[in-house]
């Protein structure tokens, strides 16, 4: 079904622009709304072919979900918008392949796997192919209607002692998606394992999947107080990385290239972005930080790039060597749980969710409503009215409502500015009126239930003469 525009929503007094990049997408379902407020249609959880592989589809009229029970019960894609997300591997596309012990089946998609990795000794997890990566999962459709849920059950794992299980649930109201995963440990002893929820996204170049997308970034709000000495730890890779950096503003910033590396970080403010900066795509993470307690080598946060590595011969010659899997384009995005130490019997979750959602070409932070692409500015104007200008991209369907204070923090007014939908990215150019005489502005969002979402950004309002400055 080709895409239908919705035409800009008018708000009296104000010239609000919102705009959907990326015209030449078709997305999987009809996105069209009329300028009332639109009507929810129901979420729906069913069997479906997808590259060959049998799969499980949960949508609604943002989001497709692809889950592959029998593949690890990882989620293969997630297509928001016509966009789709993550990297799956041509080369296994509609296969199976039993678990090993000796080889890895990188599929792709978004997967569950353990830390900490290695063969030390029974405290590290080898990992490759076996029954947590590769086995077989159960599926269970548990609703659909208002909200879609469907639970995977893995198999236990006599090598580790864990079982895994995951429940994805996707509302009929938003593109909102939300995971609950547990760890359960089936052996007769005490083990001890953090769990991850891994997700590789596809950085290949749009129109020509052999080349890299130049323009796909991450980030994450670097820890102020890390126990990192560059406030980020090379884990694998050159230290010397000019892709990865800490920004003036505090974000670590990675930008992909084609090269092996592993970045860890120790971030406390629970939430990663990855934006798409040539498709105007983004998503966001979220997860809840646990400050009291241990994680695995204090990473909360892990990013990898896949390329080819940097390898020393026995002479100490250096060279690059793609390796087993280093010629696919992927980032992985990979939540740490805590570390759980679980008696028999005992289990312990991680929670996360994600928020797709339009970006631009520049990205300054993540919020409970949305990402800030381009920073609120608010300036009092000599005919009485506050003009306002930022752009957004939402996580909710709603209405942006600007709220005024006093330089006293009393609040003076609230005011409608705008109709917004996640699947288009919101650009303000607006004046509203204020009054008294302003002194902060809030952007809210607030969904189509009369819900507050919470602000996009809070500033103070300028005078005219500094406007620009």
């Amino acid at each position: 079904m080709p895409l239908q525009l919705r035409k800009p929503v008018g708000v009296p007094g104000s010239s609000v622009l919102l705009f959907l990049a990326g015209l030449a997408m078709t997305p999987v379902f009809g996105l069209s709304r009329s300028e009332s407020r639109p009507a929810n249609s129901a979420c729906r959880v069913e069997p479906a072919d997808y590259k060959g592989w049998h799969a499980q589809r949960l949508s609604n009229r943002w989001v497709q979900m692809i889950v592959l029970p029998q593949n690890g019960g990882r989620l293969i894609q997630v297509i928001f918008a016509g966009y789709s997300y993550l990297f799956v591997n041509p080369k296994y596309e509609g296969k199976y392949l039993p678990p090993s012990q000796s080889q890895w089946f990188n599929y792709g998609g978004d997967k569950l796997w353990l830390l900490p990795e290695g063969n030390d000794d029974e405290q590290h997890w080898v990992g490759n192919s076996d029954v947590l990566d590769d086995g077989v999962y159960s599926f269970r459709k548990i609703s659909e209607g208002e909200h879609c849920e469907v639970e995977l059950t893995g198999p236990a794992d006599p090598r580790t002692g864990i079982q895994f299980q995951r429940t994805i649930r996707l509302d009929a109201t938003s593109p909102r998606i939300l995971f609950h995963a547990t760890m359960k440990n089936t052996t007769g002893h005490t083990v001890q394992w953090s769990m991850q929820s891994v997700s590789q996204y596809d950085t290949a170049h749009p129109g020509a999947p052999s080349q890299m997308n130049r323009d796909f970034h991450a980030f994450t709000p670097a820890n102020p107080a890390s126990s990192y000495l560059n406030r980020y730890h090379v884990r694998f890779g050159p230290a010397e990385n000019r892709a990865a950096s800490i920004r003036d503003d505090g974000l670590f910033s990675l930008r992909y290239v084609h090269m092996a590396a592993e970045l860890w970080l120790d971030s406390t403010a629970g939430w990663l972005a990855v934006v798409d900066g040539s498709s105007k795509y983004g998503m966001v993470e979220r997860f809840q930080f646990e400050e009291s307690r241990a994680y695995p080598g204090k990473a909360s946060i892990i990013f990898w790039t896949n390329g080819p590595e940097v390898k020393l011969n026995a002479e100490g010659i250096a060279s690059m060597s793609s390796g087993e899997d280093g010629g696919p384009h992927y980032l992985e995005a990979e939540i740490n749980s805590p570390l759980c130490r679980l008696r028999p019997g005992e289990t312990c979750s991680l929670e996360t969710e994600w928020f797709p959602t339009r970006v631009g070409s520049e990205f300054h932070a993540a919020t409970d409503a949305g990402v800030v692409v381009q920073p609120l500015r608010a300036t009092h104007q000599e005919n009485g009215k506050i003009k306002v200008s930022g752009a957004f991209g939402v996580f909710f369907a709603g209405r942006l409502v600007a709220y005024l204070y006093n330089e006293h923090g009393a609040e003076l007014n609230s005011v409608p500015v705008a109709d917004v939908d996640p699947v288009e990215l919101v650009t303000l150019e607006t004046e509203i009126a204020s009054p008294d005489k302003a002194a902060r502005i809030s952007l809210h969002l607030e969904d189509w239930a009369g819900l507050d979402r919470g602000s996009l950004q809070e500033v103070p309002v300028g005078s005219q003469e500094n406007d620009g400055k």
